[in-house]
């Protein structure tokens, strides 16, 4: 069941077309990337799954019925602006947040106290946001977006600032709230956290969807025929004409040598396995499939070049 879907949205502003006819769709309990490049349309997306402003046409609908205002207590929103009252304490902003997405003092407490312990910010609750660190701001402003539990939860760069331990940290409890029922709304211009992080992708580029699936299904359909393959032997392979080229060769740390080829475009694997057991003791291969980081420069240029 798809928990979001946008039908043919379009948006613009002062003339400008910010999405033309965008339609995703986000399955129940998924990790989406929301991905492109500046100004593609990806906040604009954003801030009408928010209703922070509506679309000029097309449809959203929410767990299967058009978004409305009552669903706003369902989402949880990082913006990539970060937000704080920085003259609040801790405790009054994040248990302030709460109550206006409807929780109870007492349930917003709990809540509280258990994530500033998961966070190791307990001892700075009674301090003043602007006394905090960047990151540790940024830690409060992501309880903020979570403390209610929301089914849907969207986070708009938000490892932006982060030191690599606390960006780890931030991967493990979104994935955990995945874990837990979650849908989640992923946007970032970090790749690496995509391919860790996100289930299914949208591409968007110039205002409209040019990518969309499952990552390891994108990730295939993008294939080079590139291969990894280990060798006992200690000779060099070579090239085979109208099978495969040798891109590149190294000394196995267990003795042989590993090897990166690539298929020729009328050739099979079974014919590079066939041709490299003929010559070599092959031990192992594998496909080397591009990066999603890779993906999206290629995609994004070719689009680019098409603009032009």
């Amino acid at each position: 069941m798809n928990f979001i879907e946008t039908r043919d949205v379009v948006k613009r502003y002062d003339g400008h077309l910010a999405l033309d006819k965008v339609s995703i769709t986000v399955p129940q309990g998924c990790t989406f990337g929301l991905l492109g490049p500046n100004g593609a349309g990806k906040t604009s997306l954003i801030r009408i799954l928010n209703m922070i402003t509506r679309a000029d046409s097309g449809e959203v609908l929410f767990d299967g019925h058009p978004l409305c205002e009552k669903d706003i207590t369902n989402i949880g929103y990082l913006p990539e602006e970060r937000g704080l009252y920085r003259k609040m304490k801790v405790a009054d902003h994040i248990l302030y947040i709460a109550r206006l997405r409807g929780m109870s003092r007492q349930a917003a407490k709990c809540a509280m106290d258990e994530w500033l312990a998961r966070f190791d910010l307990t001892r700075w609750a009674g301090k003043r946001i602007e006394a905090l660190s960047k990151g540790m701001a940024q830690k409060v402003q992501f309880i903020s977006t979570v403390i209610h539990s929301p089914k849907l939860l969207i986070f708009d760069e938000p490892f932006s600032g982060f030191d690599p331990v606390n960006t780890e940290l931030l991967k493990k409890e979104m994935l955990r709230l995945h874990r837990e029922g979650a849908t989640i709304i992923f946007s970032t211009h970090n790749m690496a956290s995509v391919e860790e992080v996100c289930e299914e992708i949208a591409l968007i580029n110039h205002s409209q969807v040019v990518l969309s699936g499952k990552v390891p299904e994108i990730r295939r359909r993008f294939s080079k025929k590139l291969y990894r393959v280990n060798i006992a032997n200690t000779m060099a392979p070579e090239s085979a004409d109208g099978i495969y080229e040798i891109n590149h060769i190294e000394p196995a740390p267990e003795g042989g040598c590993v090897a990166d080829i690539k298929l020729t475009p009328e050739a099979s694997l079974h014919d590079a396995i066939s041709c490299l057991n003929e010559r070599y003791a092959l031990t192992a291969f594998h496909e080397l499939l591009p990066s999603m980081n890779e993906i999206f420069i290629e995609t994004v240029s070719n689009q680019t070049g098409t603009a032009q």
